[in-house]
């Protein structure tokens, strides 16, 4: 488990980490979410203990992580995937940590079967794509096999089945019982990957819930309807003071109509009360995409015109260099 309390960092006059306090839970996926500068990686390296904080604590299974006798049996993190020297192979990189941490060798080969470079183990870093610096990120972050994990943008660079194949190791991981806590700026695939949500703004905690219950809180709710008597049902939902828009037939389907403004039952009692056949009556959430945007609205420290800006893709890591975001 990872937990901080009270968690404060300054960078001369800025305040990147406020007061900030959360617990991640073992055997589930959290996710960490927040606008660019919310201070999600100086977090992630307080954490770690590669800042110091002006207060508070942040401690790994209990204990800060200076305290850990063998860290990388504890804790794995991904902070720059690329943080490795050019002309080393994979495998000696991955051989040099092990020795630092009394590892046995047989932990190398083991952690490249599982990242898939085992045949390409032998050849030099620089000559390595980005996907590929990450699986050798994910790959150090697992060498010593550790119940929790910090993984900051595990994705970048990665092509549709290199996420895949994180997102199902990340929800195996979980499953086995460890602690997985995940950055990303990626909305639709923490949408499916994580469990539960941290999200801070400028180095404040904005929400510490499950993804379902974030998404629900966001105001962008509708009701889809199907009816082959769309148009006057769309009249009569007016004169309830809701608003239907039309979203034409689907596939030789009645109509359908996205409406706003009124709950999918009080739909149904005006389509009942006036003899109005439905074909469906679905409420409609919006994307995680959409609740962050509406949620951190205020909490946007950098933006263009009038629309935040979610995130960028930040370099993950395995070493004590990372961003102050």
């Amino acid at each position: 488990m990872i937990e901080a309390q009270e968690l404060t960092k300054r960078y001369g006059d800025k305040l990147a980490v406020d007061h900030l306090s959360f617990r991640v839970e073992p055997g589930r996926v959290t996710g960490f979410l927040g606008p660019n500068g919310a201070g999600k990686s100086t977090t992630m390296r307080l954490v770690l203990g590669l800042d110091r904080p002006a207060a508070g604590t942040a401690t790994i299974n209990g204990r800060p992580y200076s305290e850990l006798a063998q860290p990388l049996r504890t804790v794995g993190a991904l902070l720059e995937a690329r943080a490795m020297h050019p002309g080393r192979s994979a495998r000696n990189h991955l051989l040099f940590l092990a020795q630092t941490q009394g590892l046995p060798s047989r932990r190398v080969d083991a952690v490249l079967d599982l990242v898939g470079l085992h045949e390409v183990a032998g050849k030099r870093t620089r000559g390595y794509s980005m996907g590929m610096g990450q699986r050798v990120g994910i790959a150090a972050a697992m060498l010593g096999d550790p119940s929790v994990l910090l993984l900051d943008e595990p994705v970048n660079g990665l092509d549709p089945e290199g996420i895949l194949w994180v997102r199902n190791l990340m929800k195996q991981l979980a499953a086995e019982g460890r602690t997985i806590f995940v950055s990303s700026h990626l909305m639709n695939e923490m949408a499916v990957t994580a469990d539960h949500l941290i999200v801070i703004g400028k180095g404040k905690l904005i929400a510490d819930c499950s993804t379902r219950e974030f998404i629900s809180r966001s105001s962008e709710k509708s009701v889809l309807v199907r009816s082959p008597d769309a148009d006057r049902l769309a009249d009569l939902i007016a004169a309830e003071g809701g608003k239907a828009i039309a979203q034409g037939p689907s596939d030789g389907q009645a109509a359908a109509l996205s409406v706003t403004g009124l709950e999918a039952p009080r739909i149904g009692e005006i389509a009942a009360a006036n003899r109005i056949v439905l074909h469906e009556l679905t409420p409609q959430l919006a994307s995680l995409e959409e609740a962050f945007l509406e949620l951190t609205a205020g909490s946007v420290e950098y933006g263009g015109g009038e629309t935040p800006i979610a995130g960028a893709p930040a370099v993950a890591s395995t070493t004590t260099r990372g961003s102050s975001r």
